[in-house]
């Protein structure tokens, strides 16, 4: 019998799901605090999982097919993922991002064979970057996937992230915590652990007033990802820029998990959420892996 390999795609998911041993140190509430390491990921992040998925559901559609040109602003990990995926499935890919994002999460994207169209953040970030993606897709420049209005993006975790996280806990996940970003990821997972325990509790990580947390966002009204549905959501969290980067230094120091600092910000709010409850398992998201921010300055000798 011929032997069987599996393709760089089929190892997306999947990923570990880690109980923390020295974060919080020593817990009489009969908490269990769990991570999702899902820096396992092929290209290094959640967002394979929608990249993945989005290209994919549209080749179904027959909206996209191999030579086509996709378009998409990110602010990096969903740009790295789906610059993977356009190269394993022959596509062109245009990633549009604002030039205060980290050098390695360029460098990613252009390494896998993406062209990249750097805008100023001084004039709008992300926001900017979205509308210079729509107005190249009505120039006829190319398809834009759009991970905040597709719901290709959140079904990728119905299908898969949730359903992990369900298995590997054996069903007695209590709580899930999740960064927000684009909000597929906890929109996805809400929607798949609620349809299985309704009392399962959502706890989204928002940047406090001032913070700067990459891959953690609170958008303006208008620009607000149409596929957030608040009702997903039992409960938000503020996070602070100093306290997210503090908890992923130790994160890495203390608990071997070396990631980036939105994945602080998720731990920061699960610690909140582990201070109010007993013999809860507690699920929190680690997004991607810390290497992407090095150059930062964030992991530096304090």
């Amino acid at each position: 019998m011929t032997q069987q390999y599996p393709t760089v795609e089929q190892t997306i998911g999947n990923t570990p799901l880690v109980r923390l041993q020295r974060i919080p140190g020593s817990d009489d509430r009969g908490n269990v605090i769990l991570a999702k390491l899902e820096g396992n990921n092929p290209a290094g992040s959640v967002k394979d999982r929608p990249a993945l998925s989005m290209i994919r559901h549209a080749e179904a559609r027959g909206d996209i097919r191999p030579g086509d040109t996709l378009i998409e602003a990110t602010s990096g990990n969903t740009g790295i993922a789906l610059a993977m995926t356009a190269a394993m499935r022959g596509y062109r890919m245009i990633l549009i991002m604002p030039d205060n994002l980290s050098l390695e999460r360029r460098a990613a994207m252009t390494a896998y064979g993406a062209e990249l169209i750097l805008t100023p953040a001084s004039q709008g970030g992300m926001e900017y970057a979205r509308d210079l993606a729509m107005k190249m897709q009505a120039e006829g420049k190319g398809r834009v996937l759009d991970q905040f209005a597709n719901p290709d993006n959140p079904l990728a975790h119905v299908e898969g992230t949730g359903p992990e996280i369900w298995s590997q806990t054996g069903g007695q996940v209590t709580h899930f915590v999740s960064a927000m970003g684009t909000t597929g990821t906890i929109m996805g997972v809400s929607q798949y652990l609620k349809s299985q325990n309704s009392d399962v509790r959502v706890v989204g990580a928002q940047p406090a007033e001032g913070a700067q947390i990459p891959g953690i966002r609170k958008w303006p009204e208008a620009y607000l990802p149409s596929i957030f549905d608040a009702q997903r959501i039992d409960q938000v969290e503020s996070i602070g820029q100093q306290e997210a980067e503090d908890m992923v230094r130790r994160l890495a120091a203390e608990e071997g998990i070396f990631a980036g600092v939105s994945s602080g910000g998720a731990l920061v709010a699960a610690l909140r959420v582990a201070q109010q409850v007993r013999n809860a398992t507690i699920v929190f998201i680690v997004c991607d892996r810390g290497d992407r921010y090095l150059s930062t300055g964030v992991f530096n000798p304090r």
